[in-house]
């Protein structure tokens, strides 16, 4: 189905190839997405971080983009919407606190609607209460998260009915290519034997 009305929850400090990889990606295909935070406006920014793995015991955070939200979340009804897609990073440690976000992941879990989470986001998940006897993936550093919420963890990408997890953007490519699985897009690839080269 291309067309597809997705709706994606970030805030300041979100990951940020989390929310501009995913963002990017499911517009491309053809699927219009919005991107809301709490207590912001459509036209408002958030700023993103880099998270990278060099070894240590944990990620090295850096700045990222000023990523700029489509829709105001006091203003959007998620019964508008085909799907859920919820960033990484460090935004979700704080989305969990806001009712309108768990109201929202609580309205696609009840209607039975395709949610890709990624990383951190699993927080928002534990908070919403939607994970008891699902397996979820997320950053390795929250399986105690994962179970303490009634999940079963899993190191990987993998879904679980409507669900799609995986544990960070290095997940990415087989994280979208499932929800895109759930969320029944079929891409064209064309055939590369019979493309046309580009003219100088």
């Amino acid at each position: 189905m291309s067309g597809t009305q997705l709706l994606m929850i970030v805030g300041d400090f979100g990951e940020d190839y989390e929310i501009m990889v995913p963002f990017q990606a499911l517009q491309a295909v053809g699927h219009e997405v919005d991107a809301v935070c709490p207590e912001r406006e459509a036209g408002d920014v958030v700023k993103t971080a880099v998270h990278d793995f060099r070894g240590d015991q944990t990620y090295v955070e850096s700045r990222g983009h000023d990523f700029q939200l489509t829709a105001s979340m006091d203003e959007v009804d998620p019964s508008d919407y085909d799907g859920l897609v919820l960033p990484g990073g460090r935004a979700p440690e704080y989305l969990r606190t806001h009712d309108e976000v768990l109201d929202a992941v609580r309205h696609f879990f009840e209607a039975d609607k395709p949610v890709a989470a990624i990383c951190h986001a699993a927080q928002i998940l534990a908070a919403a209460d939607v994970i008891e006897g699902r397996t979820c993936s997320a950053y390795s550093a929250l399986e105690s998260d994962v179970e303490g919420a009634g999940g079963e963890y899993y190191d990987g990408v993998t879904t679980d009915g409507n669900l799609v997890t995986g544990r960070d953007w290095s997940d990415h490519v087989e994280w979208l290519a499932q929800f895109l699985d759930v969320l029944g897009t079929e891409v064209d690839h064309g055939d590369p034997a019979t493309a046309e080269p580009a003219e100088d």
